[in-house]
């Protein structure tokens, strides 16, 4: 039997391993793209974070309840002794986030690629299919240069998200030829931009911070660490991960002292204007926030930078706090799918079997990874989808 696997991203290329151990079976993985792996040899920073040791509960959104059967059959500690086995070493940073020993992303998609090879996986890439049918016993796809009848079906196609490293709304249109329903995508992991030129002038500064989305009083996402600016916005992990429920017209507030409370932050503020009155309102945060950031809390204020500490009273040392628990920014949208690192959304995912990823509506019709509705938070969690997603099918359709 032939079993044809659609993508050769992490879950295509899972898939297509998982089907290879199978005696008798011949697996065909289709890659559009010039090589296998370009998304994954991108991610992290080119580093790849290929999963977390700290607990998936809470971790998944879209149908999180249907991620769990593939996540728990093939879990980040299982998923770790595959790659050992394969020959790749790895590190555990403090946060349950794991990487390669080299530091290099290339090095998973090597062992990879040398186990679909050592598998006997046949690996064609450049391959753009045009259109597949249903026909008895399996499926045909066809292609400009050709075609390839397989018996099962995985597709493994990714999702809309980084289009430049072949990201698309391609497997959607497909599985939806065959009757399945895409929810609403949107970009997930991704930048935002905000309004004004305030943020600008911070470009390239990192800080450690509470981050919220705000809609006026009420509160809609709560994260904390780090916060990259940018020269449209904002960035970083922390940003990231709740980038999903923001909306133009909702405000990022920045805490920019969350290990200190407002009293306490204002008691710092105190204790420097007694001590040092001489010195400026631009340098009241020295030594507490990064120089040009703390200048900027400072100018937003709109004290006076150049007023010295000795001539502000408690009222303005009060603002000067409140400015630093919470450095407001208007959200005007993000960067979007090809900013993004992932897609919110996808394959409506009642219509396929959570232990197969076999699809209730056609028989021999698989789908794995970022092409279904489940995607992850930042920190590894939506590569272990794509691991426990691509064998749950490549295992399932080799039966």
């Amino acid at each position: 039997m032939t079993i044809a696997v659609l993508g050769g991203g992490a879950a295509g290329m899972m898939a297509a391993l998982a089907a290879a151990e199978t005696p008798g079976v011949h697996v065909v993985l289709l890659e559009r793209q010039a090589r296998l792996g370009r998304k994954l040899a991108a991610t992290g920073n080119g580093r790849c974070n290929l999963t977390n040791l700290s607990g998936l509960e809470g971790r998944y959104h879209g149908d999180a309840a249907f991620a769990r059967k593939a996540l728990s059959a093939f879990a980040p500690e299982e998923t770790l002794r595959y790659f050992r086995l394969m020959g790749l070493l790895t590190v555990t940073e403090p946060g349950g986030r794991v990487y390669p020993l080299s530091d290099q992303a290339a090095s998973v998609v090597d062992v990879l690629r040398l186990g679909l090879e050592s598998a006997g996986v046949e690996v064609r890439c450049g391959v753009h299919v045009d259109a597949v049918k249903r026909e008895k016993g399996g499926f045909l796809l066809k292609w400009q240069e050709g075609t390839l009848f397989a018996g099962r079906l995985i597709v493994a196609c990714g999702g809309a998200a980084g289009a430049k490293l072949g990201g698309g709304k391609w497997g959607y249109d497909l599985l939806e030829t065959f009757g399945h329903k895409t929810t609403t995508l949107q970009p997930s992991l991704v930048q935002l931009k905000t309004a004004g030129t305030l943020g600008r002038s911070l470009k390239g500064i990192r800080a450690d911070a509470g981050v919220e989305i705000r809609r006026g009083n009420e509160r809609v996402a709560k994260n904390a660490g780090e916060v990259q600016f940018t020269e449209y916005g904002l960035s970083g992990p922390a940003v990231f991960e709740i980038s999903r429920g923001a909306k133009p017209g909702m405000e990022v507030s920045l805490d920019l002292f969350r290990e200190y409370s407002r009293g306490e932050v204002c008691a710092l503020l105190s204790a420097r204007v007694k001590a040092l009155g001489e010195m400026t309102v631009a340098e009241i945060f020295a030594g507490m926030l990064h120089g040009r950031l703390g200048r900027v809390v400072a100018k937003s204020v709109g004290i006076g930078e150049s007023v010295p500490l000795s001539g502000l009273r408690d009222r303005d040392i009060s603002r000067l706090a409140a400015a630093a628990k919470d450095f407001r920014f208007e959200i005007t949208g993000n960067m979007g799918f090809d900013g993004a690192q992932v897609t919110a959304g996808g394959i409506r995912t009642r219509d396929f079997d959570p232990v197969t990823l076999e699809s209730r509506l056609v028989p021999g019709l698989f789908a794995c990874g970022e092409v279904l509705d489940v995607d992850g938070d930042c920190g590894g969690y939506n590569l272990q989808w794509a691991w426990s997603s691509g064998r749950a099918a490549g295992l399932s359709a080799a039966r």
